[in-house]
């Protein structure tokens, strides 16, 4: 009776986490300009605010091996100015208007967005046109942004404690694919880079093909469609080929095990696990299983070895989001008293339990609504709408994702949740990294 009971409440949750993804379903309208552009539009009229992005399909994969960081440089290099907009003045456009902008890069893709009052959009869209079509690439704003590269690398990677986690532990798991460069890059290979470097590397890229331009907010969409025509489509096609790496990167045939010194007062412990591409049905199975593992205080690892064992300062695990084949980091901050090795044997322990056990129904229902919260707090915003309708739309060619990919995670069973946590979560496929302080070196 009491499993009959059990059986009908799963049943239940589930139809009522469809039901509440059905009601929030979020519209747009996609199409593509003549030279390549795609353009998708959403209209929120609940405030007075529209956000304007542009990504492009290149990240730091897309870099040659002698000449990494150009994906991030251009991150700062294009708000340098344009033909028609000075040094300096691209923030300041922005900032009169009421404004916000900001920019990303990642292993995949470049992001560029405003947020402005509604009445703004117009302007939006002018400098992010200028941005394709006229950036200035020239010798002093690459010089100048060398500078302030080499600063936010010192600041974030060299000088910050565990900053160089991602770094240490990529050029590990991957030894052939571009992956195992960080996405800041290495200095020396900006610093002989020419100016006919960026020169190609702008013209390779950032170009109308390559984009995709997602609007949402208060929009009217025919107005906005002019707009967009009016600035977008006269930027000329390119035919000069986009370079995609296509490359397998062979499996770890054993553990690699390595010791990294730092500039932290407490060791911690990286492992970081091999796993599928985004979008692959192993790959939501990980996420949930990472979730599992760390999403609260209530989650195993947290429950397990911070507040029960005491052997933790904080412990964590997530999957990074990658259009290959890319990896999911577990790491522990060793508290006091307490050696590396007991910990990295509680976090194994730990690991071995969702191997070996289903989790409990109760758990997995838990679990299924912590993902189904997190999938509608990405799209609270319209600057969070717009971004994951691109990314869905670059990544995985298909932006109404943003609506049913929550029924990718509701399939997933809890005997798929073992099945990759035997699979993936498994000494022989990761890199285990134990960093300690420099005075112990």
């Amino acid at each position: 009776m009491q499993q009959k009971i059990t059986l009908l409440l799963a049943l239940l949750g589930l139809a009522a986490q469809v039901l509440l993804a059905q009601t929030n379903n979020i519209k747009f309208e996609k199409y593509t300009l003549d030279n390549g552009l795609k353009v998708i539009l959403h209209q929120d009229k609940s405030t007075p605010i529209v956000a304007v992005s542009v990504m492009y399909h290149v990240g730091s994969k897309n870099e040659k091996p002698d000449r990494t960081g150009f994906a991030h440089f251009f991150e700062h290099l294009l708000f340098e100015g344009s033909a028609n907009i000075q040094r300096g003045e691209f923030d300041k456009y922005i900032q009169r208007a009421g404004g916000t902008l900001n920019a990303n890069t990642s292993w995949d893709r470049t992001f560029y967005y405003e947020v402005l009052p509604s009445n703004q959009l117009e302007l939006g869209l002018w400098l992010e046109s200028e941005r394709m079509l006229h950036a200035k690439v020239e010798q002093v704003g690459i010089e100048t942004q060398r500078q302030v590269v080499k600063e936010e690398r010192r600041q974030r990677v060299d000088n910050q404690p565990y900053g160089s986690v991602v770094e240490e532990a990529f050029k590990r798991a991957f030894t052939q694919h571009p992956y195992r460069w960080p996405v800041i890059g290495y200095m020396e290979h900006l610093d002989a880079a020419s100016e006919e470097d960026y020169v190609n590397f702008y013209k390779d890229y950032y170009v109308p093909n390559n984009a995709i331009l997602s609007i949402a907010g208060d929009i009217d969409i025919a107005q906005t469609k002019q707009l967009v025509a009016k600035y977008f489509s006269t930027i000329p096609k390119s035919n000069r080929p986009i370079y995609r790496p296509n490359i397998t990167e062979p499996p770890l045939s054993s553990e690699i095990r390595d010791t990294v010194y730092d500039n932290i007062q407490l060791p911690a412990l990286i492992h970081t696990y091999r796993i599928p591409a985004q979008g692959t049905p192993d790959y939501y199975a990980v996420r949930m299983l990472s979730t599992l593992l760390s999403q609260g205080e209530s989650s195993r690892l947290s429950k397990a070895l911070v507040n029960e064992q005491q052997k933790a300062l904080f412990v964590g695990s997530f999957p990074l989001e990658m259009e290959d084949p890319g990896v999911t980091i577990v790491f522990g901050i060793v508290n006091m008293g307490v050696r590396t090795a007991e910990l990295e044997a509680a976090m194994d322990a730990e690991i071995a339990k969702v191997r070996d056990e289903l989790i409990s129904e109760r758990e997995f229902q838990k679990l299924r609504n912590q993902i189904e919260n997190d999938f509608i707090s990405a799209n609270t915003s319209v600057l969070g709408i717009a971004e994951s309708l691109a990314n869905y739309e670059m990544y995985l060619g298909d932006a109404n994702l943003i609506n049913t990919e929550i029924q990718r995670y509701l399939k997933v069973t809890r005997e798929d949740i073992r099945r990759v946590a035997q699979k993936y979560f498994v000494p022989s496929n990761r890199v285990s990294l134990t960093y300690l302080p420099k005075q112990t070196q």
